[in-house]
């Protein structure tokens, strides 16, 4: 299915609704050769996979401490000690926004905080 749109965005252009959608434009381009075409040929192109790699390797401070103890006692674990960190860390903030009197929205505010400043820092490393 190929069609030709014109530099102002309309099917066939101004110009075609008087001299038909083989006409030209107020240019004087040909609307047939104007637009480029796309021809499929077999299967749909493959996609390439996406390589999971942390965007955090290596950058800040404690990211070789991070790297090198990930190393040491595996993914697997790593991955569970620092769900079990993160979570405790969220109850920290969340009781101290009880303390405090903040909302909902403004613990959800120091929540990202803290992440961020956890990829800063290379703790998501």
């Amino acid at each position: 299915m190929a069609a030709s749109i014109s530099v102002n965005g309309f099917k066939g252009g101004w110009s075609s609704a008087y001299r038909g959608s083989r006409g030209t434009s107020m240019w004087g381009e040909d609307y047939a050769t104007s637009a480029p075409t796309r021809v499929r040929v077999g299967k749909k192109p493959t996609r390439l996979v996406p390589m999971m790699k942390n965007v955090n390797e290596g950058k800040g401070v404690f990211a070789p401490i991070v790297v090198v103890t990930r190393n040491i006692i595996g993914r697997k674990r790593f991955n569970q000690l620092r769900g079990k960190a993160i979570a405790l860390h969220s109850q920290v903030i969340t009781e101290f926004c009880k303390t405090i009197g903040a909302d909902a929205k403004q613990r959800q505010g120091l929540i990202r905080l803290a992440k961020k400043n956890g990829e800063r820092l290379g703790f998501l490393a």
